[in-house]
């Protein structure tokens, strides 16, 4: 069934059920295929649009005012935009906002990215969550050309993330130094002088703010791409080992990641601090099972409880697979749950400073409710150097 068309549309997103949604077209033009999900944050737009996390979706925010403030190079988290397209209620208004450089829709020209606005996003949303995340083909045409059937038809064939390893396509290259630290009033960006501990962070998709957290914790961080060896970490001489967030089944970039991950458990004591994807790489290393979700967790407003501690924390997350709590085996246990389902958000080794979660707590929504994390992992390195 497809909704009322607007009097000249120039998008569409076609489901693969069958459903079309016309509108207004904004940024690149042309057609992308992928999975499509909604975020529920009412700011960071831009950081989701470059979060690596979302290769292979379509972002519908459920918040109608998007591109409000603009977009400026400081609140890119990688080089460019990761997530294939968007869709929103509203057509992008004129920034407002000191710190804006260009607009939204400008922004989303250059690099390639489609858009659409006046969709009700509220319907779509309500799709989602009822019927699980589906497989969608956006288009944008100035002229309003659409093959319907062939849109539909593409939305079918897409793969879908099951079974799909996207870090390989975001990871860096080669290795890379990172010593900026976390934004700060009136100096902006400032630089880490002097690091206490070395970590080497593996690259499943890494943001800029999490590296910025593990430098504002005292860290000299050392980037190294995804299909690192365990021997091309510790040729490092790290103190600590962190695992970033990325995209994809965390089944099939484990692959490769899990073996790395095992033989560092395997051969050293060293403190090994997983986030979203990264976690699920230790929960797969350690003997867990990753589960595919049927919508996923994507919001900055999702409630976390702390076990331990009883704490609950706003925290900001971003996945469509989720870690077996059932299958965490003797040794392992449950630390962190989310409020709005059970589902399991962390994990530590008994014993063993190592331990994960699978919210961002770099994003800072609460508004710095999960750093406390990034310190432990540097207490923990300052910890074993005390031992050895």
């Amino acid at each position: 069934m497809a909704q009322t068309a607007l009097t000249k549309p120039t998008a569409c997103l076609a489901l693969a059920d069958g459903t079309v949604f016309y509108g207004t077209g904004f940024g690149a033009t042309g057609q992308t295929v992928a999975e499509l999900c909604f975020n529920t944050a009412m700011t960071g737009y831009q950081e989701i649009m470059t979060d690596p996390s979302y290769a292979g979706q379509i972002v519908t925010f459920t918040f109608p005012h998007i591109g409000n403030v603009g977009v400026t190079p400081e609140d890119d988290e990688t080089a460019e935009p990761v997530a294939a397209g968007m869709v929103v209620k509203w057509d992008p208004t004129a920034p407002s906002n000191w710190r804006s450089t260009e607009t939204l829709k400008t922004w989303l020209e250059q690099r390639g990215r489609i858009a659409i606005g006046g969709i009700d996003t509220r319907r779509l949303t309500r799709a989602i969550r009822q019927q699980g995340a589906p497989h969608v083909a956006l288009a944008h045409d100035p002229e309003g050309k659409f093959d319907i059937e062939a849109l539909v038809a593409a939305a079918r064939g897409f793969c879908g993330l099951e079974g799909l390893d996207l870090a390989k396509d975001v990871t860096c290259s080669q290795s890379y130094r990172w010593d900026e630290m976390r934004w700060a009033w009136p100096e902006g960006y400032s630089r880490q002088s002097a690091p206490q501990h070395k970590v080497v962070a593996l690259d499943y998709g890494a943001k800029r703010n999490i590296l910025r957290c593990l430098a504002s914790a005292g860290c000299d961080v050392t980037v190294l791409p995804a299909t690192a060896t365990a021997a091309e970490v510790l040729a490092h001489s790290p103190d600590g080992v962190f695992l970033s967030n990325g995209p994809g089944d965390p089944a099939a970039t484990g692959a490769y990641a899990v073996p790395m991950i095992k033989e560092l458990l395997e051969t050293t004591d060293l403190p090994i601090f997983g986030i979203c994807l990264g976690h699920q790489m230790l929960a797969l290393a350690l003997g867990a099972k990753t589960v595919k979700m049927n919508h996923g967790h994507h919001g900055a407003n999702h409630p976390v409880k702390d076990l331990e501690t009883g704490k609950v924390e706003i925290t900001s997350m971003n996945h469509g697979f989720a870690v077996d709590a059932q299958t965490l085996p003797e040794g392992v246990e449950e630390t962190h749950v989310s409020l709005f389902d059970g589902s399991n958000c962390g994990i530590r080794m008994t014993g063993r400073p190592v331990y994960s979660v699978q919210h961002h707590p770099e994003a800072s929504p609460g508004p710095q409710d999960s750093f406390y994390l990034f310190e432990r992992f540097a207490e923990a390195m300052a910890a074993r150097k005390e031992t050895v």
